[in-house]
């Protein structure tokens, strides 16, 4: 291998090693956990709940009234249970708001006795997150003759909302026009909201039909992490929009909506909605020519909305007028999301963060799924998908290994070269690109496989990270969850002793390091040791160290992620020593180990010059 090729070796090493470095001693900032989400006063315009304009008849725009008390009748309104074999929980006849859902599926962590999921919270407590739907009042109604926030229902229809078990919640206003909204669910996490509006009036009016999606404050729970999406997300006619929390925040103020916003008009096809790392909730409205998405925030209440305005509808003396909408709240489940997508929502897969290298986390992740419904064990299903990949790239592969034989081949008329030229790089250059070209050598041949490994590698990590499906994924004995780095530790014996290893975040677990990363580094070490050091000095020092570095370095990431990276190295170094030997080349492995331990040269010269103590006086 000449100097060129293990410098750009070296460069994407080192350029990794400085990512990681980066990272660890600058990691992102933790947003503010201590925000106020204490609901504003009860006179306060910019409560926390729906203000949705309408157009009026004459053009002018109509507001929705705020709700004159955000929390009171919240608190002690009457509740419809939600039971599925997948979620529980209660709706609030409150304005008819879906404020309590909670995953029975998934729990906290992965100790025993630990709660399950909550999804959506009711306003006044922490992180208040809900869905609310209603009208937003159009010409002949006023804003009292609309259901606001804090309308209480009237169940008409059901008991508890269940699976093919519909309720159906009614407000009539007095002045001749009765509200009324079907609640269903289906077996997983799909809401279906039908809401109407008879008009028993001997007038015309006019109203519009919205959907909103409320959040009081930034989540607690925010990763704020660099690979990973958290905050709005929209999709509007085919083109995704992944909006970051501080973006809403920071929007131009919308002189139609009173407040900072980030406004899609003329959407035939999307959703919207707030997604956080493992769950959503979104809005998919159906059934209408084009509605308006809105992503909105209130700063004085610290209230962030996601909102589907449908189209004003016209409801004559005597007619009824009904729309439907779907409400998505739930994990963000591939195989439940994608069957969405099938039934009618555009792109709804793409609401799970997939990142740049879509093209290739999408089927490294479903090759990653099949293969652990056939196997039943994602870790592994790690190690087979390795397998795969390295069959996949084994031509590079062997292309690579080949030439890097033949490089060693031609290692003796190399030093030849450097010696007749000297100084003289130009020489030595020239020298080198004819004696490539008469052997049939491409010295590039051996980065390949290292450079295609980066965007996998990245890949990979962004799966496991991401996707639900390896949250709390075990693998075997103390690894019971790959989305998390390794549990065991030099302090607890590697998992022997009942005894926690150091938090991730902290510096203990940089040094007291589990038993995936000591392996990680041992088959980095014995991979390297396939081929002698590199005869430069500062070559040689980090190469030597690299192993070891990363072993430290990667001992934070996700089990799952180590779990490749050893079963990769195991399979390059055992492809790499079988296409070595094929090609008449011997790898001196156990001479390469033990030259690392040996003295240098340069000490041995130094230790041979030393003077002899005399014996005995002067």
């Amino acid at each position: 291998m000449d100097d060129q090729n293990k410098n750009l070796i070296l460069a994407t090493a080192l350029s990794f090693i400085v990512i990681l470095v980066w990272f660890v001693l600058f990691p992102p900032v933790e947003p503010d956990t201590a925000l106020d989400v204490t609901p504003p006063p009860a006179s306060s315009t910019q409560s926390g709940d729906a203000i949705v304009p309408a157009p009026a008849s004459d053009g002018t725009t109509i507001t929705a009234a705020p709700s004159d008390d955000a929390t009171a009748e919240t608190a002690d309104a009457p509740r419809i249970d939600i039971d599925t074999d997948r979620i529980s929980g209660s709706i609030s006849l409150a304005g008819g708001r879906i404020d309590d859902l909670r995953l029975k599926d998934y729990r906290d962590t992965i100790e025993p006795g630990s709660d399950i999921v909550t999804m959506l919270a009711p306003v006044g407590s922490p992180d208040a997150y809900y869905a609310l739907h209603g009208w937003a009042p159009g010409s002949g109604l006023g804003a009292d003759a609309v259901p606001t926030p804090n309308t209480l229902w009237q169940l008409v229809e059901g008991e508890t909302l269940s699976t093919n078990s519909p309720i159906t919640l009614e407000w009539d206003n007095g002045a001749g026009q009765v509200f009324r909204r079907t609640i269903g669910v289906d077996d997983n996490y799909m809401f279906n909201i039908t809401q109407s509006v008879t008009n028993t009036s001997d007038a015309p009016v006019r109203a519009a039909p919205y959907g909103m999606i409320t959040r009081h404050g930034i989540p607690a729970d925010t990763r704020n992490f660099f690979i990973l999406h958290e905050g709005a997300v929209a999709m509007a006619n085919g083109e995704l929009a992944e909006t970051d929390w501080d973006d809403i925040q920071d929007a131009d103020f919308d002189a139609e909506w009173g407040r900072p916003a980030v406004v899609t008009n003329d959407v035939t096809q999307g959703w919207v909605g707030f997604t956080d790392h493992f769950w959503q909730a979104i809005l998919i409205p159906t059934g209408v020519s084009s509605f308006e998405q809105a992503l909105t925030y209130a700063p004085r209440a610290d209230v962030f909305r996601a909102v589907t305005r449908l189209p004003t509808q016209d409801i004559a003396p005597g007619a009824t007028v009904s729309v439907d909408t779907q409400l998505f709240a739930g994990a963000k489940e591939w195989e439940a999301i994608r069957a969405y997508q099938d039934e009618g929502a555009q792109n709804f897969i793409d609401s799970i963060d997939w990142g740049w290298f879509f093209f290739l986390t999408k089927p490294i992740f479903w090759l990653l799924h099949e293969m652990n419904k056939l196997i039943g064990n994602m870790g592994v299903s790690i190690i087979g998908l390795t397998l795969i990949i390295k069959a996949i790239l084994l031509p590079l592969a062997y292309k690579s290994y080949v030439s890097m034989a033949k490089m060693k081949e031609l290692q003796p008329q190399m030093e030849k070269l450097k010696e007749n030229a000297g100084d003289d790089k130009q020489k030595l250059q020239k020298g080198m690109m004819e004696l490539y070209k008469k052997e049939k050598v491409n010295p590039a041949a051996g980065c390949l496989p290292i450079l295609l490994q980066i965007p996998i590698f990245f890949s990979l990590y962004k799966v496991i990270f991401v996707t639900i499906e390896l949250r709390h994924a075990p693998f075997f004995g103390p690894f019971q969850d790959l989305s998390a780095p390794d549990p065991t530790s030099i302090l607890n014996l590697f998992g022997l002793l009942p005894i926690d290893a150091p938090d991730p975040t902290s510096v203990m677990a940089l040094i007291f390091i589990g038993v995936l990363p000591i392996l990680l580094g041992i088959s980095m070490f014995l991979q390297q040791k396939l081929n002698p050091a590199p005869t430069d000095p500062t070559q040689k020092m980090i190469f030597a160290w690299m192993p070891w570095v990363f072993m430290f370095m990667l001992g934070g990431f996700a089990s799952g992620l180590v779990v490749y990276w050893i079963a990769n190295n195991t399979i390059t170094f055992t492809q790499q020593y079988l296409i070595m030997r094929s090609q008449g080349y011997k790898p001196d492995l156990m001479g390469n180990i033990k030259s690392t331990f040996k003295k240098k040269p340069a000490e041995d010269a130094a230790n041979s010059t030393k003077a002899p103590k005399k014996k005995g006086g002067k």
